[in-house]
């Protein structure tokens, strides 16, 4: 089994974060977005995995510390690591295809700003699985319309009439990832657009007109990572989420001086909090100093000072200084203070 993972947008709905750090290595509970979503799928797929490919961008921006980060990901799976680039934006169909070397046998292609919580069984008789997740408001995704077998027999995207309430997720199994390859082929040398770009669902949709079987697989849970406000909400359900599961969330480094930690929270090595409330909800990353202040529905990474602050639904990057007595202030492009 592999598992192909595009990941070369730059994240421009979660500036300022992503001005330096590529979205899908923006930590979430402590552990990058990728890192977390590529561990989870493996771990669903109960299998060995022979390899995963990342798909990046340009490499003035994914450069090699992201490149070595991804490898060790890889290996820690036991994994060949592989590394693609997508030298131009040109759609998801055309971000796979930078990975053709690697599209052969049974795979799994997964978008890196997303997270979910599973438990299913594959269903390896189908030629593919397409995961999906009910949602409330179906017109704002697109949605795969059900057979009367269960099977998928239409994508269609932003359905303005009802067509279903099951919204494509961003994730697909393929038990031959060839297939998809040769018909991705089709679509760029015949230069089919959608949306200005090349689009994996013009590959799957030739593929259900061949009469190969599609169905859906549902996750329990599907967390999005596309924006600020939906990212802190990802944090607070996953540290929900991983408390549950037991797993130990607070560093035995952190300096607790008269504070106050409200679990579930994730508190990273030498953490030093002082005279402040922490929590619920608030990922905290390593060698940040938080003091005289209360921070609750947060995320705040590394190396970073805080001083003074009441923060609610608060994100907060690598190296900030932030005293909320301020009298002056240094802020760089899309910063946003409200």
């Amino acid at each position: 089994m592999k598992i192909i993972v595009p990941m070369a947008g730059r994240g421009s709905r979660l500036r300022p974060h992503t001005l330096t750090v590529p979205k899908p290595l923006i930590p979430v509970a402590g552990k990058p977005i990728v890192h977390r979503l590529v561990s989870d799928i493996a771990k669903v797929l109960g299998e060995q995995i022979e390899e995963v490919a990342f798909i990046l961008g340009d490499p003035a921006f994914f450069g090699d510390d992201v490149v070595d980060s991804l490898m060790q990901l890889a290996k820690d799976l036991g994994a060949k690591g592989s590394i693609y680039r997508q030298d131009e934006p040109l759609g998801t169909g055309h971000a796979i295809m930078s990975a053709k070397d690697s599209l052969s046998g049974p795979a799994v292609i997964a978008y890196a700003d997303t997270l979910i919580r599973a438990d299913f069984d594959l269903d390896k008789s189908a030629d593919s699985v397409i995961w999906v997740k009910q949602v409330d408001k179906p017109e704002a995704f697109g949605v795969v319309k059900l057979s009367e077998q269960n099977e998928i027999v239409e994508l269609v995207e932003k359905p303005q009439e009802f067509v279903s309430d099951l919204a494509v997720i961003g994730i697909y199994y393929f038990k031959d990832v060839s297939v998809l390859k040769n018909e991705l082929q089709y679509v760029l040398d015949n230069d089919i657009i959608n949306g200005g770009e090349y689009q994996i669902n013009d590959g799957i949709k030739r593929m259900m007109e061949k009469g190969m079987k599609f169905v859906p697989g549902k996750v329990d849970e599907w967390m999005d990572c596309g924006n600020k406000n939906v990212t802190v909400e990802t944090n607070q359900r996953m540290l929900g989420f991983l408390e549950k599961d037991g797993e130990g969330l607070i560093a035995d480094s952190v300096e607790n001086e008269n504070a106050n930690i409200i679990e579930p929270c994730f508190i990273g090595e030498n953490v030093v909090l002082k005279n402040t409330t922490v929590g619920p909800y608030v990922s905290v990353g390593a060698d940040t100093v938080i003091e005289n202040s209360t921070v609750k529905n947060s995320l705040i990474q590394s190396k970073s000072i805080i001083k003074n602050a009441n923060l609610d639904n608060a994100m907060i990057g690598n190296h900030v200084v932030f005293d909320g007595n301020f009298e002056t202030i240094s802020i760089g492009d899309y910063s946003v203070m409200e």
